[in-house]
């Protein structure tokens, strides 16, 4: 079993097992009942999304030392003992559950989730490549 890090949106792996959607706001257009039949998620954590501001400063970064800024700023965020409780339960999860976490962007290089994979990683998450 382990973590897999998607896209939102994204057509399911096989065995990919639920999908939890790590985003500020739910999916524009789409009806809530629609969510897990296209693809987007099952269950929602939003206290894994950057907050509203730093989501902002995220999706503006340009240069590698902004995205460097908005990195650090993100971890922080998740040592927040809500956000850090939440980790640390997925990463136990993964060792006997398969599951996704993901968020909407296209680029995962620049993308909260990117830090996701690392911060799960840290953990002792299995996570899949």
């Amino acid at each position: 079993m382990a973590i897999r890090i998607v896209k939102l949106g994204s057509p399911r792996e096989k065995d990919e097992g639920a999908r939890i959607g790590t985003v500020r706001r739910p999916p524009r257009g789409v009806p809530k009942e629609e969510f897990a039949s296209r693809d987007y998620y099952d269950t929602w954590l939003p206290n894994l999304a950057p907050s509203a501001g730093l989501m902002t400063q995220g999706r503006a970064a340009e240069g590698d030392g902004e995205w460097r800024d908005f990195m650090r700023a993100y971890r922080k965020e998740m040592q927040q003992p809500d956000a850090s409780h939440v980790l640390d339960l997925l990463a136990t999860m993964s060792h006997s559950t398969a599951f996704s976490v993901g968020c909407y962007c296209e680029n995962e290089a620049r993308c909260h989730r990117s830090i996701l994979r690392q911060l799960l990683e840290e953990r002792g998450a299995s996570v899949l490549a």
